[in-house]
């Protein structure tokens, strides 16, 4: 992605769904900000007896369709305006699926991989002694991203119960499931994604079943998307990559053995039957679909036009430029768009909230049912709003139709 401002992205993003829509020029620059945001400084005690300060974000985008939603990162390169990036599409996000909740996002800067359990417990204990005050079901409620994960969310939630002196699971979703946590929520990100593929298949006429697949990016999305592409979508994953590096067979890799070997190795680097691919080499596969699964800015405007693949399917957050958008858009790619895409992590986020609130919880099956209905009205809303005019792709019709509502709402609140 090279110097490329995340949040310069989703602001270009942005304004050309807000160009299409006609938007009041106050409500246009209202929406191209965060509401709220927060700095922390956190002085964590290493394993050592050193202290180490850590700097921490939290982005509260747009509340005014409920509660504030977003995950946290913890990466080595996060920034404010990256955080502020994602807690825009967070707002759209929420919005496309249509669930009562606004947009937010957190992060703390630091490499997790070089921590120890304790010294992560210390971190996420640190930093909700920072937050809580800004933290609440009725105000702003955190989840796991990239480099965090349920442990870490219960953490978390103890840390801001302990201060607060009360019970309050849903401060925080994607728990483990003894503490409150749904039942689904594990692979839910990736089973939207596998349900809007399924609709994009029905509806454009592409027969999947049997058809390939790549997988950029090989955390919790890319694995759960490698399992339920084969089991829901009838694809064989041929490539799969993680931040080391890449593997490919075209005659098909089982993706219940790259995920073992994934998690016994740490990487995918050496699994048997395959060789080495880069990253780079695939996104531009000749496949049924592309899941890109990682980090932000994969496909530009200098690989767009390689790309081959009949429908890409975005499980990661801001994976295109709005330049590489362009491209595939002319070349025919259909782009499912990461804010409808991978809504289905926060669509069982939503889910868990709802659960908690009422103390009464649903069964796998339910979950599975309700995200399968919330995701395809989602589909076929969006898509609707792509044919129905010849200007679009489809990552202006999700936008256009989530910030419209999130603008029909500060409008209806008169904040603008």
């Amino acid at each position: 992605m090279g110097n490329t401002n995340l949040f310069t992205i989703a602001q270009q993003q942005f304004d050309e769904a807000a160009e299409l829509l006609g938007l009041d020029p106050a409500i246009r620059e209202f929406l191209r900000w965060p509401q709220r945001e927060f700095k922390v400084t956190l002085p964590v005690k290493m394993d050592d007896g050193r202290i180490r300060i850590f700097h921490g974000y939290r982005v509260q985008y747009n509340s005014s369709r409920g509660p504030t939603k977003g995950g946290l990162r913890w990466h080595p390169n996060e920034t404010i305006d990256t955080i502020r990036a994602l807690g825009a599409w967070m707002t759209w996000k929420t919005a496309v699926v249509d669930i009562p909740l606004g947009g937010g996002k957190g992060g703390v800067t630091c490499n997790p991989k070089e921590l120890s359990d304790q010294e992560k417990e210390r971190l996420a204990r640190a930093y909700i002694d920072a937050v809580a005050h800004i933290l609440g079901v009725t105000k702003d409620i955190p989840a796991p991203d990239v480099y965090t994960n349920p442990r870490i969310m219960a953490w978390m939630m103890d840390e801001y119960e302990k201060i607060i002196h009360e019970s309050h699971p849903g401060v925080i979703t994607g728990k483990p499931v003894p503490l409150g946590g749904s039942q689904g929520r594990s692979d839910a990100t990736a089973r939207g994604g596998a349900y809007t593929v399924r609709e994009a298949a029905k509806t454009l006429a592409i027969d999947i079943n049997g058809g390939k697949m790549a997988i950029n990016g090989f955390g919790n999305a890319g694995q759960f998307a490698a399992l339920l592409g084969e089991d829901l979508l009838g694809l064989t994953l041929i490539a799969a990559s993680d931040s080391v590096g890449g593997i490919y067979n075209p005659k098909g890799l089982s993706a219940k053995d790259v995920i073992e070997y994934k998690l016994k190795n740490g990487s995918l680097t050496g699994f048997p039957n395959s060789e080495p691919i880069s990253n780079e080499a695939l996104l531009e596969l000749d496949v049924t679909i592309l899941f890109p699964s990682a980090l932000e800015g994969v496909i530009t405007k200098d690989n767009a036009g390689r790309i081959k693949a009949k429908i890409v399917c975005e499980l990661a957050n801001g994976p295109t430029t709005p330049e590489a958008d362009m491209i595939m858009w002319e070349n025919g790619i259909f782009v499912i768009p990461d804010i409808l895409a991978n809504a289905g992590g926060v669509t069982v986020s939503y889910f868990e909230q709802v659960q908690n609130a009422y103390n009464y919880y649903w069964e796998l099956e339910d979950v599975h049912r309700r995200l399968d209905v919330k995701m395809t009205q989602a589909f076929h809303g969006v898509y609707n709003q792509y044919t129905s005019r010849k200007d679009i792709h489809m990552r202006q019709a999700a936008d256009m139709i989530a910030i419209a509502r999130v603008a029909e709402a500060c409008r209806l609140r008169g904040w603008v």
